[in-house]
C-alpha cells in the first residue's frame, strides 16, 4: 500500500514538472516574439512614444511655408556609402528602449508637460494692412552670437514696420569674441525671409547704389523702446535722411505693451520666416536623426566656455592659472564693461554656469539613468575633458557635433562659430527634454522656440538654490542619494516648461533696470503668439499668414 502511494506521489510530481516547463517555454516564445516583432525596435504604446509633432504643430506646418527639422532630408556632404557606414554605427536598442518603457519613471523623466490647450495664433488682426509706402531703408548692424542677432534681427523687422521702411537685409556681426565671417545667406535662408514677409515689409539684399552720404545717418536706437518712442522720434528722420543704420539691433524693442499685430509679426519672424539655411537645416536634421538613434536624449547647453567664463568672472573649482587666465581675456575685452568680478559672490547669487560636475550631479538627483544620451550642445568645453571628466563618469554616452558627424560633413561649418552654433539650436529645439546651464541668449531663444511648438519639455535648473546643496556637499553635510535627489526633483517640479505668463519686471525696479528684469519676449511668447483653442477645428483657430 505505501509502495502504491509513493508512486502516485511521483507521478504527479512529473505531471506537475513537465506543466511548468510548458508554460515557461510558451512565455519565453511569446516574450521573444513581441521583441522582434519589428525589423528594430517595437511599437510603443502612445504614451511611450517618442515625442512626435503634434497635430496643431502639423496644421501649423501646413500653413506656413515648408519647414521642418523632421522632414526627409538629403544629408549634405556626405556620399551613399557614408550614410550606410554611419548608420551601421548606431546601436542596436530594441531590449533597451524595451526595458525603458516599462519603467515607471519613463515618463517622469521624459513626458513633456501639458500644454492645456494652447497653439500658436500668429495671424494678423483684420485691421492689418499691406506694408505702407517705404519712407527709406533701414540698415541693420546686427550685434552679439547667433541667437542675439536672431532676436535682433525679429526686433527689426517689428521697426521697420513701425517707422514704414524698406528693411535690407541685416549684417551679421563679424567683430565679436568669435570672429565669424558668415553672411545673411549662409547662415539663413534669405529668399524665404524676403518671401514670407512680403505681407508685412519690403526686404531688399541691397540699398540702392547713388545714395549721398548727407543721406545716410548712423542712429543708436534706445534699448527697451516702445511705439511712441520709433513714431515720435525716428520716423521724423525720414524728413531729412533717406538711409537710417542702426548701429546695433539686440533689445531695442519693448517686450510688452506694444500693439497684438507687431508682437505676432516678431513670432511670425521668428519661428517661421527666419529658418536656417538649406545645407543647415538639413545637417541638423541629421544630427538629429542620429541622435534618436540612441533613444530619447537630453539636449545640455552646457555653457562652460571661455568667453562665458571670462564674461561671468566665475572661476569656481578652476586652477589659479585658468583664472588668470580669464581675467586677463576679461580685462582686455573692451566692449565688456565690468571687469572686476567677486566670483564667489556671483556663483552665489545664481549668476554662474553650473560646472560639468555639478550638471552630473544634477542630472542623476533627477532620476535620469546612467545610460542617458546626452548632446552637449556647445562649442569647446573650457579645460576639454579634464573638466568633462566627472560629468562622463556618471554619463558615458556625451555625444556632440563632432561625434555624430564625420570630419568631411563637419568641414563646411568649421571656423564659422555662428553655424556651428545654429546645429546646436536645431538639435536642441529637437530634443526630448532641453536643460541649459545658464539662461544666456540661447538658453532663452530655445526655451521660447520650444514654448512655441508645444511646450516641450524644458528644464531650467535653479542655479541658486543648487549652489546651496552643492555648498553642504563640499562641507560634507550632504551627500550624493535619496535625501539630495528629493530637494532636487521638489525644486524643479514647477521649472519644466508648462505654460505660464510671460512675466514682468521685478517688483521695485526702476529705468532700464525695469526692462531689463523683465522676461523676454522670446523666452515666453505667451500671451501675445500663443492662445487657448477653442474648438476641435484648429484651422479656424490657427491662423498663420
Amino acid at each position: 500500500m505505501l509502495r502504491r502511494r509513493r508512486k502516485v506521489v511521483v507521478t504527479i510530481r512529473k505531471a506537475l514538472t513537465y506543466a511548468t516547463c510548458v508554460i515557461a517555454l510558451a512565455g519565453l516564445l511569446s516574450g521573444h516574439l513581441y521583441v522582434f516583432r519589428s525589423s528594430t525596435v517595437p511599437e510603443f504604446p502612445d504614451s511611450y512614444k517618442l515625442p512626435t509633432v503634434t497635430q496643431h504643430e502639423i496644421n501649423y506646418q501646413k500653413l506656413s511655408t515648408e519647414r521642418s527639422w523632421t522632414q526627409e532630408l538629403a544629408p549634405p556632404q556626405l556620399s551613399k556609402e557614408q550614410i550606410l557606414a554611419h548608420i551601421s554605427k548606431a546601436p542596436v536598442l530594441s531590449s533597451k528602449l524595451d526595458g525603458a518603457r516599462r519603467n515607471p519613471d519613463y515618463d517622469k523623466l521624459w513626458k513633456p508637460p501639458t500644454s492645456r490647450g494652447f497653439v500658436p495664433c500668429v495671424v494678423s488682426s483684420p485691421n492689418y494692412t499691406a506694408p505702407a509706402e517705404s519712407k527709406g531703408y533701414l540698415v541693420v548692424s546686427t550685434n552679439g552670437g547667433l541667437n542675439q542677432m536672431r532676436t535682433g534681427i525679429c526686433d527689426m523687422v517689428a521697426v521697420a514696420r513701425l517707422i514704414k521702411a524698406t528693411l535690407v537685409i541685416p549684417e551679421l556681426d563679424k567683430r565679436s569674441f568669435w570672429k565669424d565671417t558668415s553672411n545673411f545667406s549662409d547662415v539663413f535662408d534669405e529668399d524665404h525671409f524676403i518671401n514670407a514677409l512680403a505681407n508685412d515689409i519690403r526686404v531688399i539684399k541691397k540699398p540702392p547704389k547713388g545714395i549721398p552720404s548727407s543721406a545716410k545717418v548712423v542712429k543708436h536706437f534706445k534699448s527697451w523702446s516702445g511705439l511712441n518712442y520709433y513714431q515720435d522720434a525716428i520716423a521724423p528722420m525720414w524728413e531729412e535722411y533717406e538711409v537710417i543704420r542702426a548701429a546695433k539691433s539686440d533689445s531695442r524693442l519693448a517686450n510688452n505693451n506694444l500693439p497684438t499685430d507687431i508682437q505676432k509679426l516678431r513670432c511670425r519672424t521668428c519661428f517661421e520666416a527666419l529658418r536656417f539655411s538649406p545645407k543647415i537645416e538639413a545637417m541638423g536634421k541629421l544630427l538629429v536623426e542620429r541622435m534618436r538613434s540612441y533613444g530619447p536624449y537630453i539636449a545640455l547647453h552646457l555653457r562652460y566656455e571661455k568667453d562665458m567664463l571670462a564674461f561671468s568672472g566665475c572661476t569656481h573649482s578652476l586652477s589659479e592659472a585658468e583664472a588668470e587666465e580669464l581675467r586677463i581675456i576679461r580685462e582686455n575685452t573692451a566692449y565688456w564693461k565690468v571687469k572686476d568680478i567677486d566670483a564667489t559672490q556671483q556663483r552665489s547669487k545664481g549668476y554662474c554656469p553650473l560646472t560639468p560636475k555639478e550638471v552630473g550631479i544634477f542630472l542623476r538627483a533627477l532620476g535620469y539613468p546612467q545610460e542617458t544620451p546626452i548632446y552637449i550642445a556647445s562649442g569647446e568645453i573650457y579645460g576639454g575633458d579634464s573638466h568633462l571628466a566627472e560629468l562622463r563618469s556618471r554619463f558615458p554616452m556625451l555625444m556632440g557635433k563632432e561625434k555624430l558627424a564625420s570630419v568631411e560633413e563637419l568641414d563646411p561649418f568649421n571656423g564659422h562659430a555662428t553655424q556651428l552654433a545654429a546645429l546646436d539650436y536645431i538639435v536642441s529645439v529637437e530634443s526630448d527634454v532641453f536643460i541649459p546651464t545658464y539662461s544666456g541668449n540661447m538658453a532663452r531663444a530655445v526655451e521660447g522656440h520650444r514654448r512655441f511648438l508645444g511646450h516641450r519639455k524644458t528644464i531650467s535648473p535653479d542655479r541658486k538654490s543648487l549652489v546651496r546643496l552643492f555648498d553642504k556637499m563640499e562641507r560634507g553635510i550632504l551627500k550624493e542619494g535619496p535625501k539630495l535627489s528629493y530637494w532636487v526633483v521638489e525644486i524643479h517640479k514647477k521649472l519644466q516648461g508648462s505654460p505660464r505668463r510671460r512675466k514682468g519686471p521685478v517688483s521695485g525696479t526702476k529705468g532700464m533696470d525695469r526692462f531689463r528684469s523683465e522676461e523676454s519676449f522670446y523666452e515666453n511668447p505667451l500671451p501675445d503668439c500663443l492662445c487657448r483653442r477653442e474648438t476641435p477645428n484648429l484651422n479656424t483657430t490657427l491662423g498663420i499668414m
